[in-house]
C-alpha cells in the first residue's frame, strides 16, 4: 500500500499545478482582452477581427475578458483583498453580460445600446460604425454563467465545485461549437442572430476560459480531477461536431459521442458521464440547427437524433452507476487499508502456497522485518520449530483434503523475530475466496506480556495457597489457644475466686478490716479477669465464625432488647423509643441484637440526666455535619453527656473506657469494639456525632449479604 504521506504530498503538488494553470488562463484572458481593447483604442481592425469579413470582438467583450481573467486569477489566491477583487471583477463582467442579454430579449438583437454605453466615450463614432455589431448572445450567455459560477464558488462551499465543473463543460462546448462552425463555414454555430456573432478569437478565448474554470474546480476538489488529458474529450467533441455537420442524418455522430461519454470513466467526478451526456445533447441539437434540412428527411433526422440522445443518456446512466459502485468499493478499500495500517495487531495475508502477500506496520514492529523483506517469501520464515517444518505439510494437506484445523479458530503458538527471539502469539486465521483461489488472513497478537503476567499470577497463586495454608494453620492454633484459654486459664481464676470466697466465709471474723478488704478485692479482680478473658475469646471468634444471615424485623429485635432491660430502665428512670418504622434487613439477628443491646446500655449507663432518653430510628438518606452522604442508615441517639471529638475513635478500641459507669459491676470496655466488628462483618460502617452536654448519636449501615438483596430494603 502506498504511504499516505506520499499520497498527500502528490495531491498537494497536483493542486498547485491546477491552481497555476487557472492563474495562467486568467492571465491569457487578460492579455487577449487587453489586445482587443488596444485594437479598439488604436483603431486597428485586424486585431479586432483577425480575418477580414469575420465578426469582430466587441469592445464590451474585450472588457469582459479582462475582468473575467483577473477575477479567475484572483479567485485562486487566499488573501481577503484578492477575494474582494475577484468578487468585484466577476460581478461587473456578469452585470455587463446580463444587461446585454436583457437588451436582446426585450428590445431585439439589432440594438447595441449596452455596447455603445461605454464605447462612444472612448472610440470615434465613425470607427464604431465601420466595425458595427456588438456582443453576441452566445458570448453574453457564456460570460454570464461563467462569472456567476465563479461568484457562487467564492461564497458557497457546498456543491459549488460541481456547479463550476458543469459550467466549464458548457463554456468549452459553446466555444468549440463556434470554432467548429468557423472551420465548416456553418454560420449558425457562431452567429445567434443576424447582427451579432462570436468572433474567432472570442471562441478561442471561451475554450481557454472553460479550461481555466475546469482547472479551478479540480483545484477546489482534487478528487474530481481527470486521469486523462482534457484535450482527449475535447477532441472527441470537436470531431463529433464536424462529422455531425457533414452527415445531416446523424448516422455517425451517435457512434462518435459514445467514446466521449465513456471518457468519464477516467474522471474522478461521478457526475462526469451526466455532464458529458448533457454536452453531447447540446452538440446534437446545435448540429441539427446549424444546417439546412431536406423537408422530406426532416422528421427522420429528428427521430434519429432523439434515439441517439436517448442512447447516450442510457450509456451515461450506466457509466454513472458503474463509477458510483467503483467509488464505494474504493472508499471501502481505503477504509480497510487504513484499518489494517492502524490496527495494533499484526495482519498478514498469504496465498494457498504460504507466500506472504501483505504485511502491515504492526507486523513490522512485531517481527522486525520490513514488507520488502517478507512479501513474496514463505510465511514459515516467521515460525520457530516445530511449526517451521510442519507448516508446508499442513498447507499441502489442506489443499488436498480441504480439512481445516486452525482456520476460524484462535490458537496460542510461537513466533520468531528477525533477531531469532521466540515469543508467544495468538493467531486467528480466516480464509477468503477470491474467484478460484483462496487467500488466508492472519491476525497475530503478541502475548508476551500476558504470558509474563500469567507466570506472575501462577507464582502469586502459589504464594497465596501457601499463605492460606499458613493462615489455616494459624487459625487452628488460635482455636487451640482459645480452647486452652477457656479451660486451662479460667480454671486458676475460678480457684482464686473460690478460695477467696472460702476465706471470707470461714475467717472473716478472724481477719481485720484491711484483710477483709483485700480478700474482697481479690474476688472482684478474679471476676474481672474472667470477664476480660471471655471478651477476648469472644472477639477472636467474631472474625472467624460464619454469620447466620436471614431476613429479620429490626423493630422486633429492638423490642426484645428493651424487654430484657426493664430492670435497668426502671432503676435509671430511662426510656427507649422507636422513631418511625424500622425496616426488615438481611442480617445475623443474634449479632444485631448484641449491637443494639450494647448501644442502648452505654446510652443509659453513661448518662448524667435524671431521665435518660434513648431514640432508635432509620434514615433513607443521611447527610452528615461534614457533608458526607449515606443511605439506609440506622441510628441510636441519647441525651447524655456527649463525647469529645478527640475520643471518637478511642471508644472503639478494645478494653478502652473513657470513664467508669455508675454501676458497681463495671464492664470491660469491649462493647463498642464488638459492635464495630459485628457491623464490619455485615459489610457496614459505624460512626457518631456528639455534642458535649447534649448527647450522642451513633449511626451505622448494613451492607449486602446475599446477591440481589439489599441489606436495608
Amino acid at each position: 500500500m502506498q504511504d499516505s504521506g506520499n499520497v498527500d504530498l502528490q495531491d498537494q503538488r497536483q493542486r498547485q499545478r491546477y491552481r497555476g494553470f487557472a492563474i495562467a488562463v486568467g492571465c491569457l484572458m487578460f492579455l487577449l482582452g487587453m489586445s482587443a481593447l488596444a485594437g479598439w483604442l488604436l483603431q486597428i481592425q485586424v486585431i479586432i477581427s483577425l480575418v477580414p469579413d469575420f465578426p469582430s470582438m466587441a469592445f464590451n467583450t474585450a472588457l469582459c475578458f479582462v475582468l473575467s481573467g483577473l477575477g479567475l486569477a484572483a479567485s485562486t489566491l487566499a488573501a481577503r483583498r484578492f477575494l474582494i477583487a475577484a468578487t468585484v471583477m466577476t460581478g461587473i463582467a456578469a452585470a455587463i453580460a446580463a444587461a446585454r442579454l436583457l437588451e436582446i430579449v426585450t428590445i431585439g438583437r439589432t440594438f447595441h445600446n449596452i455596447d455603445l454605453l461605454i464605447t462612444r466615450f472612448v472610440i470615434p463614432p465613425d470607427f464604431i460604425a465601420q466595425i458595427g455589431g456588438g456582443m453576441g448572445p452566445n458570448t453574453a450567455l457564456v460570460f454570464l454563467i461563467a462569472n456567476l459560477s465563479l461568484l457562487f464558488s467564492l461564497y458557497v462551499e457546498r456543491r459549488s465545485q460541481v456547479v463550476q465543473e458543469l459550467t466549464s463543460y458548457i463554456v468549452i462546448t459553446l466555444g468549440m461549437i463556434a470554432l467548429a462552425s468557423y472551420v465548416t463555414d456553418a454560420e449558425q454555430g457562431y452567429r445567434w442572430g443576424p447582427y451579432a456573432a462570436m468572433a474567432l478569437h472570442t471562441a478561442v478565448g471561451m475554450v481557454i476560459f472553460g479550461s481555466g474554470l475546469l482547472a479551478r474546480s479540480w483545484w477546489m476538489q482534487p478528487a474530481n480531477r481527470a486521469q486523462i488529458p482534457l484535450w482527449i474529450p475535447a477532441a472527441v467533441c470537436f470531431t463529433g461536431l464536424l462529422v455531425d455537420l457533414y452527415t445531416p442524418l446523424g448516422v455517425a455522430n451517435g457512434i462518435l459521442y459514445v467514446p466521449l461519454v465513456l471518457t468519464a470513466l477516467w474522471f474522478g467526478n461521478r457526475n462526469a458521464p451526466l455532464f458529458f451526456a448533457f454536452a453531447c445533447t447540446v452538440l446534437l441539437m446545435l448540429g441539427f440547427f446549424a444546417v439546412r434540412h431536406n423537408e422530406a428527411a426532416f422528421w427522420q433526422e429528428i427521430a434519429n437524433r432523439t434515439i441517439t440522445a436517448a442512447t447516450l443518456w442510457l450509456i451515461a446512466i450506466l457509466v454513472f452507476y458503474f463509477m458510483r459502485n467503483n467509488h464505494n468499493l474504493e472508499t471501502e478499500r481505503v477504509r480497510f487499508g487504513a484499518l489494517v495500517r492502524g490496527t495494533p495487531d499484526a495482519v498478514i495475508v498469504i496465498d494457498e502456497s504460504g507466500t506472504i502477500r501483505s504485511f502491515n506496520p504492526a507486523a513490522e514492529s512485531m517481527f522486525g522485518y520490513t514488507p520488502q523483506e517478507t512479501i513474496g517469501r514463505n510465511i514459515k520464515m516467521l515460525m520457530p520449530e516445530p511449526y517451521h517444518s510442519e507448516h508446508d505439510g499442513y498447507l499441502a494437506h489442506y489443499r488436498k483434503t480441504g480439512e481445516e484445523r486452525i482456520i476460524g479458530t484462535t490458537r496460542m503458538v510461537s513466533g520468531r523475530r528477525r533477531n531469532g527471539i521466540v515469543f508467544p502469539i495468538d493467531v486467528s486465521i480466516s480464509a477468503v475466496s477470491t474467484g478460484d483461489a483462496k487467500i488466508f488472513v492472519g491476525i497475530v497478537r503478541d502475548i508476551s506480556e500476558r504470558a509474563r503476567q500469567e507466570e506472575r499470577m501462577k507464582t502469586t497463586l502459589a504464594q497465596l495457597e501457601a499463605y492460606t495454608a499458613e493462615l489455616e494453620r494459624s487459625n487452628h492454633d488460635l482455636d487451640e489457644f482459645a480452647y486452652i484459654a477457656s479451660h486451662d486459664l479460667k480454671e486458676p481464676l475460678r480457684g482464686l475466686h473460690n478460695h477467696s470466697r472460702f476465706l471470707l466465709e470461714d475467717y472473716e471474723d478472724k481477719l481485720d478490716d484491711d484483710g477483709v478488704r483485700r480478700l474482697n478485692r481479690l474476688v472482684r479482680l478474679s471476676q474481672r479477669m474472667e470477664k476480660l478473658v471471655n471478651d477476648l475469646l469472644y472477639f477472636s471468634r467474631l472474625g472467624r465464625q460464619q454469620l447466620a444471615v436471614k431476613r429479620s424485623d429490626i423493630g422486633l429485635i429492638v423490642k426484645d432488647v428493651v424487654a430484657t432491660m426493664e430492670l435497668l430502665l426502671e432503676e435509671r428512670h430511662a426510656k427507649v423509643i422507636i422513631d418511625g418504622q424500622l425496616p426488615d434487613v438481611v442480617c445475623d439477628a443474634p449479632r444485631l441484637t448484641e449491637v443494639f443491646r450494647n448501644l442502648i446500655t452505654n446510652a443509659i449507663k453513661y448518662n448524667d440526666k435524671p431521665a435518660p432518653l434513648v431514640s432508635i430510628g432509620y434514615l433513607d438518606r443521611f447527610v452528615g455535619q461534614d457533608g458526607t452522604i449515606a443511605r439506609n442508615v440506622f441510628f441510636v441517639r441519647d441525651n447524655g453527656k456527649g463525647i469529645p471529638q478527640e475520643f471518637h475513635e478511642d471508644i472503639f478500641r478494645i478494653f478502652k473506657r473513657l470513664e467508669k459507669s455508675q454501676d458497681s459491676d463495671d464492664g470491660t470496655g469491649a462493647g463498642l469494639t464488638f459492635v464495630r466488628k459485628i457491623i464490619a462483618r455485615h459489610n457496614g460502617d459505624i460512626w457518631l456525632e456528639s455534642e458535649v452536654g447534649a448527647g450522642t448519636t451513633f449511626y451505622f449501615t448494613l451492607g449486602k449479604k446475599r446477591e440481589g438483596q439489599n441489606a436495608a430494603a
